[in-house]
């Protein structure tokens, strides 16, 4: 095994090392875990990084650790398949986690389980990186689950609260869901080829019948859609804030939710088979992108409205790689790793200084006493909206552009609408928390404080990520972006061409949206005082209707929840424990 290959398999090892001495060991570690769970986030990035030089201007490396199943005709190892993709990915996944875990060192300070959320924080780790780092399905199923369960344990990790215990069940059973689809779409994948190997799939998908194509595909989109919430399995992710903010971040910016876009990515070479399957995952995409941004307009809990935020945005991927824009995609999950782990972070300073306060009807005026809170989370604000220069206007640009340029039109108007919307309520949270007169009472707003540096560091970190990530890598070109051109050996180039034209008509539309978005938000909650009653009122059918999220819940609660309980109950008692 050579040097590179070595270190292909040190980034995971680092974050299982550091879960395994943290659960082992946990009560001599105690209050000094994150002195095994920092570094070894730090060691997982250098490797990250020592994977990423070499593979960034070469051919793809395959690493082979162990055999792992041999029975009969199948015959599978433990191996690890590393491109720009999954460099790309795998520097994302180990940079924003390793901020998030120098963040919960204050966040976290003085919790009861301490170690055991370090421990849980690195297994996290280790199951994206292993998820990424998958050379064949079979691989990636198992490290799909993994992330599932981890996510389990983190969101309900204060499991003494009947709503985080509710929140990990429910993300656990709507991820069955949709993981059932996905484990047949692997066993169909294996009964067509003979085959889970990813290279001799991608080598072999000219062989399947379009029919065949589109049915796996398809399938494998199931589970895609249950990991990364998108319609109609997304009612996980707004109960998931009530795990701790740093689960939050590390959920919606560097693991979990992305897996779902790198998995269709990763496999464009069955979809592009289907056209079909493309064409349902840029609509299903565009949906939850419009769907999502509705709800978040009206949410005063700031943490659900980054959840709803979060369902959006992942809809503006998965729209970009129904359309073949693949670089798009995946470039707009790096930048939204940025902000969006920048604005959960905020948030959570936010709530760690009003003394765990999550209402924005009850915040208001916080400025002043959160100077780098304040700064940071609006530069968040600001990428997520798309506005020129930062990161968020060129990921999204290239977004709306494929879209235009691949003649779906009606998409186009609805992520452009998507948009405005996304400037409205990024701003409007803004607004909320730390401008206006305070909203609190006087004995909160006497304790308002900003958070230590080991919290704020990581908000600046990010916040210049989102500032120069899209100078670095995002400029668009008649050859289009330098990230596009990183990745070509990935994936084709996309459809459409660049015209500068066209290009600067698209950029100057966006753009357009999303300021009168933030314009509208000053309009209503920063250009005069806003009492906190009228907030969140619902003030229209519609006012209420986005309120309680198109009561989708309360749907699902009466037309399966119910009817299963139900006959779960009458078979138990009627069949299983009459026979006895």
């Amino acid at each position: 095994m050579g040097p590179v290959s070595s270190a292909v398999w040190l980034i995971p090892a680092f974050p299982l090392a550091g879960a395994l001495l943290n659960i082992l060991f946990g009560r001599i570690t105690g209050r000094r875990a994150h002195w095994i769970a920092v570094p070894a986030l730090a060691g997982s990035f250098v490797a990250s990084w020592m994977v990423f030089s070499q593979v960034s201007g070469g051919r793809p490396l395959t690493a082979q650790l162990a055999p792992w199943i041999v029975a009969g005709e199948f015959d599978t190892w433990i191996t690890a398949h590393v491109d720009q993709l999954t460099g790309v990915m795998l520097l994302v996944v180990t940079g924003v986690g390793f901020l998030i875990h120098l963040y919960s060192v204050g966040y976290m300070h003085g919790d009861p389980g301490y170690a055991r959320f370090f421990a849980y924080l690195n297994l996290f780790v280790f199951s994206m990186t292993m998820l990424v780092l998958a050379g064949n399905f079979l691989l990636l199923y198992v490290f799909w689950e993994a992330v599932g369960l981890c996510s389990y344990l983190l969101i309900g990790f204060w499991y003494t609260r009947p709503a985080a215990a509710e929140a990990g069940k429910k993300a656990f059973i709507v991820n069955r869901v949709g993981d059932f689809g996905f484990g047949l779409g692997v066993l169909w994948l294996w009964t067509a080829l003979g085959t889970l190997d990813y290279t001799d799939v991608f080598a072999k998908t000219g062989d399947l019948a379009p029919g065949v194509a589109t049915g796996i595909a398809l399938l494998l989109f199931m589970g895609a859609c249950g990991k990364s919430a998108q319609l109609p399995l997304h009612v996980w992710l707004p109960d998931a804030m009530e795990g701790p903010t740093p689960v939050s971040a590390l959920i919606h910016a560097a693991t979990m939710v992305t897996a779902g876009v790198y998995m269709v990515a990763r496999s464009h070479t069955l979809f592009e088979r289907s056209g079909v399957a493309l064409e349902v995952v840029a609509i299903v995409g565009t949906v939850t992108a419009v769907f999502a941004a509705s709800i978040g307009l009206v949410q005063t809990d700031i943490k659900r409205v980054l959840a709803y935020s979060t369902i959006s945005q992942l809809g503006y991927m998965f729209a970009a790689v129904g359309l073949g824009a693949y670089a798009a995609g995946i470039f707009h999950l790096v930048t939204h790793a940025f902000f969006k782990a920048l604005l959960f972070l905020g948030a959570g300073s936010v709530i760690h200084g009003m003394g765990g306060e999550q209402d924005l009807r009850k915040m208001g005026g916080l400025a002043p006493k959160m100077v780098t809170t304040t700064i940071t989370m609006t530069i968040g604000a600001v990428g997520l909206a798309g506005l020129p220069p930062f990161a968020g206007f060129f990921s999204k640009d290239e977004i709306l552009h494929a879209a235009y340029a691949s003649h779906h039109r009606l998409l186009w108007a609805f992520l452009l609408l998507g948009a405005f919307m996304t400037a409205f309520y990024s701003f409007r949270l803004v607004f909320l928390a730390f401008f206006g007169g305070p909203r609190m009472s006087r004995e909160v707003a006497h304790h308002v404080h900003e958070s230590p540096w080991v919290m704020t560091l990581p908000l600046v970190v990010l916040a210049v990520l989102t500032f120069l990530a899209g100078w670095a890598v995002g400029m668009p070109s008649e050859a289009g972006t330098r990230f596009a051109r990183f990745l070509t050996p990935v994936f084709p180039p996309a459809a459409h061409e660049w015209s500068g034209a066209v290009t600067l008509m698209l950029a100057v539309l966006s753009t357009i949206a999303a300021s009168a978005g933030i314009v509208l938000a000053w309009f209503r909650y920063a250009a005069a005082p806003v009492k906190a009653a009228t907030i969140g009122q619902p003030r229209t059918p519609f006012h209420k209707l986005l309120l309680n999220a198109y009561y989708v819940d309360l749907i699902y609660d009466r037309l399966i929840v119910r009817p299963l309980y139900v006959l779960s109950v009458f078979l138990a008692y009627r069949v299983e424990w009459a026979s006895c």
